[in-house]
């Protein structure tokens, strides 16, 4: 396995531990331990831990890296304000590239034929789609926002929300069409809906962690 690759499974298995309980909030993320457990070098571990830090589920405190819980009023917030300034946005893309919206669509429709892959490819892709809208609509500021607040949701992709991934991919195909025929209306309402669809659909994971915490010995 490619380091890459290997730093992408140590994020996976580093992810999961934290979200269902086995690195509790306030534990030190420790290179060398993390190592041992996942039978791996540091150096996939260490990026992989970067990773986690940067998308929030980390902190660093002193010397050290630890867990940090997310919350539910912080994935609220985190949509809240995007269902603020998203659904303008994809109001207002209304005048973005054709070829845009071709190369878009095709990367869309390639994923739901393939699958999301080991690559992070879905992850990728689902970013660049939303960047791509927010700077359509021609605020920079609101683009570096939505970024921002994209990668802190990150956390809940395909390995987390397998249901998502085909009924996500439909709903950018439906906002890319609607962009295609100029309907700004539409594509407010579907990327509004599709921003609901993903909150809701990491408040039920969050509610499964819940009971699997309660039940781990």
């Amino acid at each position: 396995m490619s380091f890459s690759n290997l730093a992408i499974e140590a994020h996976r298995q580093i992810l999961r531990m934290i979200l269902e309980g086995e690195l509790k909030p306030g534990e030190v993320l420790q290179e060398a331990v993390l190592g041992e457990r996942l039978e791996m070098s540091r150096t996939p571990v260490r990026e992989a831990i970067k990773r986690i830090q940067s998308e929030g589920l980390a902190e660093v405190q002193g010397r050290f890296t630890k867990v940090r819980r997310i919350s539910p009023d912080e994935i609220e917030e985190i949509f809240f304000i995007r269902l603020t300034l998203e659904p303008g946005c994809a109001r207002d893309a209304v005048s973005i590239r054709p070829a845009q919206l071709d190369d878009m669509e095709n990367r869309v429709m390639a994923l739901m034929r393939e699958g999301p892959g080991e690559d992070n490819a879905a992850w990728h892709t689902d970013d660049a789609f939303h960047g791509m809208i927010a700077t359509a609509a021609g605020n920079r500021a609101t683009a570096k926002v939505i970024s921002d607040l994209h990668s802190r949701t990150c956390i809940f992709d395909h390995s987390q929300v397998p249901a998502r991934f085909l009924k996500g991919c439909a709903e950018h195909l439906d906002i890319i069409d609607a962009l295609r025929h100029g309907e700004g209306d539409r594509a407010e309402a579907a990327m509004r809906a599709h921003l609901e669809h993903a909150r809701d659909a990491i408040f039920r994971r969050l509610d499964t962690l819940k009971v699997i915490k309660t039940v781990t010995p």
